[in-house]
């Protein structure tokens, strides 16, 4: 086979010209054109930035084509690639930059001028849409690959913390071999997979999913995150893929919004790979169960490592609380806190995780020091506590120093999580030790929870965790939190979840009404159960104790509770907003509809209505009945069918219905859309 992915390419080119490499929207690469791409970009930086073997490139991992084809040029040339964060900072960067001090920057994140003196950068964009225009105009210039010695770095993977010295794992054109026949065997990937990577291209992940296919002559489909399930849906369809690499926390966000569609959508797939963390055991069973002919992947690695220890969950049920088993050629085995080697049988014995293999990187970039503590004696230190079973397979218990001690027994805070995930009323959750008010036992467990819905029974909870762990495992304290905090690739971030228990303790930021504001979600599908007078009145109240732009107070609130009227005016103005071009969102079955009109002369008749109709969307949710806001009417209140059905309603003609709100007690919960949280800007 291939020594490496750039002789891949060139070998897939040749045999496979119009095979399809690498997707991105409409975007379609094939082998053929990747190859022109790539020589063409390799000119460039050659011929105008005199990139030599050896030679330190840094690059923005943009998921686009315009680093995949970048990265593959660099590799072309025999010089050293760098990829960095998309989303990284300028400080972040310049700290890399000045730390490496790399022959040339790509990227086109604006720098401070000041700042930015002395960084050699040039736009990714612009250098890639040369290499573009050169290869469809066939000049890019002919240039001979030369296969590079083995034993080389080729790669520097780089974390971009805002603290401390950078870290980067140097990797060797062998190291990437090994991993990515890792990668190949660990999940049989097939060189006729479409594989889906909506995921950072400068992780460990995603890098090696992204070289394995592309060594096997298989087809990468790029995607910008996760963000949005509707995405997701149309990769998968346009594009036909049989694949999908994903991180966990990911994968419980998409199954939430998608829902009753998960197991159609996701179910297209042969096989799904989890990366950069492991499934809870909770998830795992959804799975299995919602997507019986795709097979389910979790990968462990790192890295240092890249995919080393594999488990097909829909293969081995019985070994869903295992992060898997190492491949072959990688070996395992864990010491004590001393180095020698043990016998670890469970979490008594457990110990650290020490691994050997081809795959494992050569250093970090100048830290010595930080090398010889993680490579010994040719073995590889991770900082993970695991134990084996007599089969071989491993089970986490965490890193070092996530171990809880109470009173001298053991506690995997990853245990307590996915024991605790599987109370119904939990979204996710995490488990943290903290000093022991009491001081007697040195640290106890601490379980941070997001709900589900808006329900939360504590001594229910408290007696479902006792049911089925031991009591020395019991959280002592239990913090109600929105969305637990994660990194860049969504694992868990427990240093944050540390310094909120050290600002805040047992302390509770989220009271009621914050909790009825943060639960509230849409909800298009209602029981037949009905609403009471005394609750209905009270909502329609909190309406009217809304704000109202000079306390003028010109809105009108509209009850309407009989069901043959409310399927008329939806009926109509699903037919009007059809007739207009106007999206219409549908609903089924609410007990209630509420118009809020405004009159037309009030200057601040959208911003008062739109305050009335949150709040007693958030007094329904705290009540437990569910609400959505419908948008249709405000566009179409003056079409002559639907204000002759208004006029009925008695609402004047110089008032517009700028929202209709649906209530009533949900059929199921509502969807946990995405957040935007980069929209916040702080300012001295």
């Amino acid at each position: 086979m291939y020594q490496t992915i750039v002789e891949a390419v060139l070998a897939h080119a040749g045999k496979d010209p119009d095979k399809l490499a690498v997707g991105f929207k409409k975007n379609r690469i094939t082998y053929g054109l990747l190859k022109e791409q790539m020589v063409t970009f390799a000119a460039s930086l050659k011929d105008v930035y005199n990139i030599e073997k050896g030679d330190i490139v840094m690059l923005s991992a943009v998921s686009k084509p315009d680093y995949i084809v970048a990265w593959l040029a660099i590799q072309f040339l025999g010089a050293v690639s760098v990829p960095l964060d998309k989303t990284a900072k300028e400080a972040n960067i310049r700290d890399i930059y000045g730390f490496i001090v790399p022959k040339l920057l790509l990227t086109d994140s604006k720098f401070n001028m000041e700042q930015a003196a002395g960084i050699h950068k040039t736009s990714l964009k612009a250098l890639y849409s040369k290499a573009v225009q050169a290869a469809e105009d066939k000049e890019g210039t002919e240039l001979a690959y030369q296969l590079p010695e083995m034993e080389t770095v080729a790669e520097m993977l780089f974390t971009t913390g805002t603290t401390g010295k950078p870290k980067g794992a140097m990797l060797t054109y062998h190291n990437i071999y090994a991993s990515t026949h890792n990668t190949w065997k660990g999940i049989n990937m097939q060189s006729s997979d479409r594989v889906l990577i909506p995921l950072p291209l400068n992780h460990s992940v995603g890098m090696r999913v992204l070289r394995t296919i592309l060594y096997i002559g298989a087809s990468a489909v790029i995607q910008n995150g996760f963000t949005f399930a509707k995405e997701l849906e149309v990769n998968i369809t346009e594009y036909e893929c049989t694949g999908l690499v994903s991180v966990p926390a990911s994968i419980e966000v998409i199954y939430r919004q998608m829902q009753d569609k998960f197991s159609d959508i996701m179910g297209r797939l042969r096989y799904m790979e989890f990366g950069a963390g492991s499934l809870s055991y909770d998830m795992k069973k959804k799975l299995v169960k919602a997507l019986p002919n795709t097979i389910i992947y979790n990968t462990w690695g790192s890295t240092e490592t890249g995919g080393a220890i594999f488990l097909n969950v829909s293969e081995y049920p019985d070994k869903l609380t295992s992060i898997g088993k190492p491949i072959n050629g990688v070996e395992l085995k864990v010491v004590d806190e001393n180095g020698n080697t043990i016998e670890a049988r469970d979490i008594n014995t457990a110990g650290r995780m020490v691994l050997r293999g081809q795959m494992q990187m050569a250093g970090y970039y100048h830290a010595p020091e930080q090398t010889a503590e993680t490579l010994v004696d040719g073995w590889l230190y991770t900082n993970d506590i695991v134990y084996t079973d007599r089969d071989g397979y491993v089970y986490m218990l965490g890193r070092a120093d996530d171990i809880i001690n109470v009173g001298g027994e053991k506690v995997s805070p990853v245990e307590v999580e996915n024991i605790a995930a599987e109370f119904e009323e939990i979204r996710e959750c995490a488990c943290i030790g903290v000093d022991d008010p009491e001081g007697i036992l040195g640290k106890v467990p601490v379980l941070y929870v997001a709900l589900e819905g808006a329900e939360f029974h504590k001594e229910e909870l408290i007696k479902f965790l006792a049911e089925r762990m031991e009591r020395y495992k019991m959280p002592q304290h239990y913090v109600l939190i929105q969305k637990l905090p994660r990194n860049r690739m969504n694992k868990l971030n427990r240093k944050e979840l540390y310094q909120l228990w050290k600002n805040n303790g047992a302390l509770e930021r989220m009271n009621d009404t914050i909790r009825t504001i943060l639960n509230r979600r849409s909800i298009r599908e209602f029981t037949d159960q009905s609403i009471s007078r005394a609750d209905l009145e009270m909502i329609v109240q909190c309406g009217i104790y809304a704000p109202s732009g000079h306390n003028l107070q010109t809105w009108r609130f509209t009850v309407i509770q009989d069901q043959n009227q409310i399927s008329r005016l939806k009926e109509t103005a699903a037919r009007v907003a059809k007739e207009k071009n106007v999206y219409f969102y549908g609903f089924q079955n609410p007990n209630t509809m509420i118009l809020i009109s405004n009159d037309r002369k009030n200057k601040n008749a959208i911003q008062d209505s739109a305050c009335a109709a949150e709040n007693m969307m958030l007094a329904a949710q705290s009540y437990g009945i569910g609400s959505v806001w419908q948008n249709t009417l405000h566009q179409i209140s003056d079409e002559p069918k639907i204000r002759e059905l208004l006029r009925e309603y008695e609402i004047p003609d110089t008032h517009i219905v700028w929202t209709a709100l649906l209530l009533g007690y949900p059929m199921q919960p509502g969807k946990l859309l995405a957040k935007k949280m980069d929209v916040v800007r702080w300012y001295p």
